[in-house]
């Protein structure tokens, strides 16, 4: 499971990323002002697999947390309203593998987390849910320790849900997700996979319709 600290003195944004962070399985936790965040990672930079740093903060900006935390060796996302490119560069060339620019959606968000936890190797290659265990690395599902055979897209639509949770997700956002943007294919695609997703898989009370928007995966 990999532990995150959220550095935002907004508390409201604070608790919606702890939130979105839980549904995926991520342990957070929340400090509020620069100094804070020094003192958090310094004490044991080893807990944080990666820290969230907000720039506009209390005591000490993200620029300046970022300098003293650095040289420890912990991943670094920055999340700001800021959107002027030096400050990206600044972010950037202090050591930071990401910057974000508020709002964001809960999905960027993640997707970003799941870039640096893939490339720092802290990302787990086995998912479960149920009865159902995916290997990411061996392209296997089984159900019940019984194989189970997916398409690539199947299984590619079937990854991004379980590490997506209890997330509202939009035909348009799994198309752009799965086949990539350029993908000129109708949203009934996204429906014929979900629905061999479910059928295969056994999940449609599960992996429910929102109507007039796209899907969601329900915790069990």
């Amino acid at each position: 499971m990999a532990r995150i600290l959220i550095v935002e003195d907004d508390e409201n944004i604070a608790k919606t990323i702890s939130a979105t962070l839980a549904a995926v399985g991520y342990e957070s936790a929340i400090v509020s002002d620069g100094a804070e965040a020094v003192e958090t990672v310094s004490r044991n930079c080893a807990k944080w697999d990666i820290v969230l740093l907000d720039v506009m903060l209390p005591t000490m900006d993200g620029f300046e947390v970022m300098r003293h935390i650095a040289p420890l060796g912990v991943s670094v996302i920055f999340l700001t309203a800021m959107q002027n490119v030096l400050d990206k560069v600044n972010g950037l060339k202090l050591g930071a593998e990401d910057y974000i620019v508020k709002p964001f959606e809960a999905l960027e968000l993640l997707a970003r987390i799941e870039v640096v936890l893939r490339r720092t190797g802290k990302i787990s290659t086995t998912l479960n849910y149920g009865d159902i265990c995916v290997d990411t690395s061996a392209h296997t599902v089984t159900k019940g320790g019984v194989p189970v055979a997916l398409t690539p897209k199947e299984f590619d639509v079937l990854v991004f849900f379980l590490r997506n949770r209890d997330i509202a997700v939009t035909r348009e956002r799994l198309l752009g997700a799965v086949w990539g943007y350029e993908f000129a294919g109708e949203s009934r695609t996204v429906d014929i996979h979900i629905q061999q997703i479910r059928k295969k898989l056994g999940l449609h009370d599960c992996l429910v319709t929102i109507p007039k928007l796209g899907y969601r995966l329900e915790s069990r």
